[in-house]
C-alpha cells in the first residue's frame, strides 16, 4: 500500500506516525513544503513573550523522526496538482525547481490552514506581519524588538494571547478588531467584559468595533494604521484576521464547505474513495449543532490525523465530532469554554436558557477559596448542554472538559446536578460547582411550572 501524505501539520504528524504503527508493510511519503514540521503554533505567544526560551520545545516531531520510522520525508516540496482520478500528483522541489509525478494508493491531506490576508492598501509595506508557523514567531520576535508601538489586528485567542506577551515586555499595544467585543466567538460579553477592563487597566489600547482599511508608512515602513473610525501609530502590525483551509488541490474534486473546508464522512474519507483529510484543512463535526462547522484547533487536528490512520483500509474507529473547547490565561485570569455561547446559539436559530454560578470553589474554611464564575448554556424544551464558559484566577479549567463530555453525550442540565463528583476540601465543596449550576436550573425550572395542588 503506497501512501502520500501532503503537508506536516499536527494533523499530518499524527496521520503519518499512526500509520507507520499500524501498516509497517505500506510505503508511506510525505511531501511538506516548509522547512520545518509539527511546530506547536499555539505556542507563539508564549515563545515571543519570553516565557518559553527554547523554541525547539515547541516542535514534537522532526523528519528525522519520521525517517527512523521508515518515512520517506520530503522537505520544501510543494505538490503542485492532483488528479484523484488517476491517483497521480504533480510535484515541485522548491530547493532547485525540479518537478515530477507521484502516485498513490491512499492521499491524505492535512494541508492546514494560512493566515487570512486582507486586501488594503499599504499591506506591501514592510512591518506588517502574520502570525502562523516557526519563521513567523522569529520575525515577530526580532521586528518588536526595535518596535514601541505594536498594533494587533483580530482579537481572537492568537492577537488577545500576542497583545499581553507585547504588553508584558513593555510595549504600548493597540488591538482593533471589527466587532465590539474581543474573543467573541468563544466568550459571552460578561466574561469579555472582564478581559477588556483587565487590558485596558495595563495601558493596552482598545480599537473596537472598526475595521482597517488602509496602512500608511514611509521608505517603504509601515507607521500607520488606518480604520473606520481613526488613525494609530504603529511601528508594527500583527495580522491575526483568522484563518482559511488550504485546499485549492482539491477544489472541485471533494465536496467542500463554502470557504474550502474539505468534508469528511465520520471515519475521515472525503467525497472521494482513498482520499481523507484532517486538521484545519477540512471541517469538523460540530456536536453542539450537529452541522459540519470550521473550527480549526490542534486539538481537533491530532484527533482526526489519528483516526485517519486507523480508518485507512477498514472502518474501525468512529469519529465523535467536537465541541470546540478551548482554553486561555489572560494574565491572571484562567479562562476556558466548549461548544455554543449563548449569542453564538442564537445566531444559530436555538432557543436557550442559561445559567451562571460564582461561587468559590473550595470550603470558605480553607486559608484561601478564590471564586469561580461558570456559566452553562442550554436548549429549551430539551435541557441538553450546548456549551459553557468559565472563569477564575485559581486553576479550574479541567472542569470544562467535564462539559465537553456531557455535550459529547447530549446531557441535559439537571443531570449535571447530581453527577459524582469526589468531594475533598483542598478541591472542591460538596456539592462541586458544575453540580451547582445544574441544581440551580432545576431550581429556576421548578419555580416556572405551575403548581397542580
Amino acid at each position: 500500500m503506497k501512501v502520500v501524505v501532503i503537508g506536516c501539520t499536527h494533523a499530518g504528524t499524527a496521520a503519518i506516525v499512526n500509520t507507520a504503527q499500524l501498516y509497517p508493510e505500506a510505503e508511506i511519503t510525505v511531501y511538506e513544503r516548509n522547512d520545518n514540521i509539527s511546530f506547536l503554533s499555539c505556542g507563539i505567544a508564549l515563545y515571543v513573550g519570553g516565557v518559553v526560551k527554547d523554541p525547539h520545545g515547541l516542535f514534537y516531531s522532526s523528519p528525522d523522526q519520521l525517517a527512523a520510522l521508515g518515512v520517506n520525508t520530503n522537505m520544501r516540496h510543494e505538490v503542485t496538482s492532483i488528479d484523484t482520478d488517476h491517483k497521480k500528483l504533480t510535484v515541485r522541489n522548491l530547493v532547485n525547481g525540479e518537478e515530477f509525478e507521484d502516485t498513490y494508493d491512499k492521499l491524505i491531506m492535512t494541508t492546514g490552514s494560512w493566515p487570512i490576508i486582507p486586501k488594503l492598501e499599504g499591506i506591501e509595506l514592510d512591518n506588517i506581519l502574520l502570525c502562523k508557523n516557526y519563521n513567523h514567531s522569529n520575525t515577530i520576535i526580532e521586528k518588536a524588538s526595535h518596535a514601541k508601538r505594536i498594533t494587533v489586528v483580530g482579537a481572537g485567542y492568537i492577537g488577545v494571547e500576542l497583545v499581553e506577551a507585547f504588553q508584558m515586555n513593555g510595549k504600548e499595544v493597540t488591538l482593533i478588531d471589527g466587532v465590539d467585543r474581543i474573543l467573541n466567538k468563544y466568550l459571552d460579553p460578561e466574561f469579555t467584559d472582564a478581559i477588556q477592563e483587565s487590558f485596558q487597566n495595563k495601558g493596552i489600547k482598545l480599537a473596537l468595533n472598526q475595521t482597517v482599511t488602509a496602512f500608511e508608512g514611509s521608505n517603504g515602513v509601515v507607521n500607520k494604521v488606518i480604520t473606520t473610525h481613526g488613525e494609530y501609530e504603529t511601528d508594527l502590525v500583527i495580522l491575526c484576521i483568522g484563518f482559511r483551509p488550504n485546499t485549492e488541490l482539491l477544489k472541485g474534486q471533494v465536496d467542500m464547505l463554502p470557504n474550502g473546508a474539505i468534508i469528511v464522512d465520520n471515519y475521515m474519507q472525503t467525497s472521494r474513495k482513498d482520499v481523507f483529510a484532517a486538521g484545519d484543512s477540512c471541517a469538523i463535526h460540530y456536536n453542539p449543532t450537529g452541522k459540519k462547522s470550521y473550527i480549526p484547533l490542534a486539538t481537533n487536528a491530532v484527533r482526526m490525523g489519528t483516526l485517519v490512520a486507523r480508518n485507512l483500509v477498514d472502518q474501525t474507529t468512529r469519529y465523535m465530532g467536537t465541541q470546540g473547547t478551548s482554553g486561555i490565561k489572560i494574565y491572571e485570569d484562567n479562562i476556558a469554554a466548549t461548544g455554543l455561547t449563548e449569542l453564538a446559539a442564537i445566531d444559530a436559530g436555538l432557543q436557550v436558557e442559561t445559567v451562571t454560578v460564582t461561587d468559590r470553589y473550595r470550603p470558605e474554611f480553607m486559608p484561601t477559596s478564590e471564586d469561580v464564575t461558570l456559566k452553562v448554556v442550554f436548549e429549551k424544551g430539551t435541557r441538553r448542554i450546548l456549551g459553557a464558559q468559565l472563569m477564575s484566577k485559581v486553576e479550574l479549567t479541567q472542569s470544562i472538559n467535564t462539559i465537553s463530555v456531557c455535550i459529547q453525550n447530549q446531557m441535559t442540565v439537571d443531570e449535571l446536578g447530581f453527577i459524582d463528583f469526589f468531594f475533598q476540601p483542598h478541591y472542591n465543596k460538596p456539592w462541586n460547582f458544575l453540580n451547582t449550576a445544574g441544581l440551580q436550573a432545576l431550581s429556576t425550572t421548578a419555580k416556572k411550572e405551575p403548581s397542580h395542588v
